[in-house]
């Protein structure tokens, strides 16, 4: 997952996880606001449950509140922005499985409607209730087992469950449950995107607010508006954000002996590299050359593998 800062305060969060052969169960809270990409495998899926969402917090443009769950297959990338105190627990599934399940469930229905589980919330139902419940505990459990070695938690029957569970509540899931994002959001999300496009391609180079306009094809005015809209931020301030997050995952991947800190600001577009140095620093509270040093290096992660 590539993760985007939308403030300075550096991040925090709490994050309890455990995997299982055929499933991984995670569950987190975050203290600080930031924008999220991510891609999963081609057969693996995601289902997921938000216990608190704060304000603002949103999917493809879509709005993200408490109680929703959330099923992700493997198409494309998944965009969101969540805000500081969101907490929300998730469990990876072979895609194949939760095929099979819903086969089960419905054996005359030849394709799982994906379109019905991407995004409900959990109403009052008794079949959310137990959703919600089911979440709840997998929450409660990871948290309850954080400092515990090599407890087993859960067991294939846990997965199986909620899997049905999941399934049940969001086929069933009432139209007013499924929420759409509106046009005005839409637009704004759209205009975002593009913006964001441009400042992934030039990153390199200097980046002017009049070359983000023309590469979202709206005013000035227009592009501010769909930043604070979205992300609660200016666009130059999350073109600095995005320059520095990407030096920092650039930084955590590369090999020392092969890449310097110089080339891997230079590559983002920060030139200044004493400036670049002390806002790292601030954000990520270590230098640059010491994430770089911890990389762990080609050769040996090559031998590892081997």
């Amino acid at each position: 997952m590539e993760l985007i800062l939308l403030d300075a305060r550096g991040p925090h969060a709490a994050v309890d996880s455990q995997a299982l052969s055929e499933a991984i169960f995670c569950s987190g809270e975050t203290d600080f606001p930031f924008r999220g990409r991510f891609a999963l495998p081609t057969d693996w899926c995601l289902l997921g449950y938000i216990h608190h969402a704060q304000e603002g917090s949103w999917c493809h443009g879509t709005e993200l509140r408490s109680g929703m769950s959330f099923t992700v297959m493997p198409e494309g990338i998944s965009e969101f922005m969540l805000r500081a105190g969101s907490q929300v627990s998730v469990v990876l599934v072979p895609l194949a499985h939760l095929r099979s399940k819903f086969a089960q469930m419905e054996p005359h229905q030849a394709e799982m409607p994906s379109r019905l589980l991407a995004l409900f919330h959990l109403s009052d139902t008794e079949v959310a209730a137990e959703l919600r419940a089911r979440f709840t505990r997998i929450r409660e459990r990871l948290i309850e087992h954080r400092d515990v070695a090599d407890a087993q938690v859960f067991d294939p029957r846990d997965v199986d469950e909620l899997m049905e569970s999941h399934l049940l509540a969001g086929l069933s899931a009432r139209a007013e449950d499924r929420p759409q994002c509106t046009r005005g959001r839409r637009t704004h999300y759209l205009i975002v995107q593009r913006a964001e496009e441009f400042m992934r391609a030039n990153m390199r180079q200097d980046i002017y607010i009049n070359e983000m306009c023309n590469a979202a094809g709206v005013s000035e005015r227009a592009l501010r508006y769909a930043f604070d809209d979205l992300l609660g931020i200016s666009p130059n301030r999350y073109l600095s954000m995005l320059r520095l997050c990407t030096a920092c995952r650039s930084l955590a991947l590369s090999d020392a002996s092969r890449r310097s800190v110089k080339s891997v600001a230079l590559s983002c577009g920060l030139w200044d590299l004493s400036r670049f140095a002390d806002h790292y620093r601030r954000v990520f509270g270590e230098l640059p050359r010491e994430t770089l040093m911890r990389a762990p290096a080609m050769e040996a992660a090559a031998n590892t593998v081997s």
